[in-house]
Formats: structure tokens, C-alpha cells, sequence
């Protein structure tokens, strides 16, 4: 079958994200890699499809969907087969802590990487008040006995996990039970363990000297 899914990423990137959902999805898709520099994300092709000049990127059947989040939850509803959406009347969880992963999370662990502290008194400006803040939320939604909306897994679990897994990986989360139980169901997932394959089979080809 013809891919009708076009697939812009790096390997080395939050591409790895819509990489497991894609493969979550089963549908068949082209994968272009880009470097980052002015031949990859920066050129006039791919800023035309993506003006931030980054990945991940996906154009399906002409159109076109950027940041991670956004690709899980479009995946989702564009191939509702694959099961990866709550009914729309038992969505609350779903958009809660996939958006809440894709917001004050994602700045929290960033802001903190960079070295940035929000100043004393100020955490009201600041969309995810502190780092602690945020990070205890986050096990909050993730002490659950299987997924986020229950027993059905979803895309929230692939961008929610990919944010779990990415930080006890390298560090930018803090070790704790409820994020090493949730991170073990995930990584027993055939379309992660492909993603892992795919991606670390790139990444190995990337580093090979020239």
C-alpha cells in the first residue's frame, strides 16, 4: 500500500515521539531525515512545510501537522482503528495530561536544563509555577495502574510516556516509583520497541565517521 503519510524527523530529536506513534498507528509512511542545518530543517523546502525550521513534521494526504503533541492527538483521530482516542465524551484525562506534558511540563524540564530558575515569588507567571510543582503532577497523573485514561492506551500515554521515559533516560526527571512502573509498561510496547530500533539504526548510521 502507498504511503500517504510523509514523515519529516531527525533521529536524534522530539521526532523519535511521533515516530512511536506512527508506528502505534500501523499505517504505512515516508520517512525523510533532515539535518539541522541549512541543507535539512533551515532550507526554503522544508521551512515552507514547517516555518519554525524544526521536526518532527508530518504531511498527511496534503496536510500538514507539526509539534509532537499535535501529530499524536491528529494521529489519533485520523486513524480511529488503531484505538488510540477515548470516546469523545470520555476524553477529560486524554487532553488533560497530554496537553499538560506538552505545556508546563515540557517548560519546566526545559527551563530547568537551561539552568533557569523562576525568581522567588514569581511562579505565578510562570505557566508551570516550579519545577516541583510540576514534576509532582505529573506522578500524579501517572500512579495509575495501567494508562492514563484507564485501561485503554492512548496517544496521551505516547506523548506523556515519551516525556517519562526521555527524563529518567537522561536524567531531567527525578527517579521515583510511579514514573519507573509507568515507564516499564510503555517499553514493553512492540510500536516502541520498533520506534527504539528504527531510530537507534539511524542514529548509529549518523555516527558512523564519513
Amino acid at each position: 500500500m502507498p504511503a500517504d503519510i510523509t514523515f519529516y524527523t531527525n533521529p536524534m530529536s522530539r521526532g523519535q515521539i511521533a515516530r512511536w506513534m506512527l508506528e502505534e498507528v500501523g499505517q504505512p509512511y515516508e520517512t525523510v531525515v533532515l539535518d539541522y542545518g541549512d541543507d535539512g530543517m533551515k532550507s526554503a523546502d522544508y521551512m515552507a512545510i514547517n516555518p519554525m525550521g524544526k521536526v518532527p513534521a508530518i504531511v498527511h494526504a496534503g496536510k500538514v501537522v507539526t509539534e509532537a503533541a499535535a501529530i499524536c492527538a491528529y494521529l489519533a483521530d485520523a486513524f480511529p482503528a488503531a484505538g488510540l482516542a477515548p470516546p469523545t465524551d470520555s476524553r477529560s484525562d486524554y487532553y488533560r495530561w497530554l496537553f499538560f506534558a506538552a505545556g508546563p511540563v515540557e517548560a519546566a524540564i526545559t527551563n530547568k536544563a537551561l539552568g533557569f530558575v523562576v525568581p522567588e515569588g514569581r511562579d505565578r507567571m510562570a505557566g508551570y509555577g516550579t519545577f516541583d510543582h510540576a514534576i509532582d503532577t505529573l506522578e500524579h497523573a501517572v500512579s495509575v495502574p495501567a494508562w492514563i485514561c484507564g485501561n485503554q492506551f492512548t496517544a496521551a500515554d505516547v506523548y506523556v510516556g515519551a516525556q517519562v521515559d526521555w527524563g529518567l533516560t537522561f536524567g531531567t526527571l527525578p527517579t521515583r516509583p510511579a514514573f519507573e512502573g509507568y515507564a516499564s509498561r510503555l517499553r514493553e510496547r512492540p510500536a516502541y520497541k520498533r520506534q527504539k530500533e528504527l531510530d537507534g539504526a539511524l542514529i548509529a548510521q549518523m555516527k558512523k565517521p564519513a
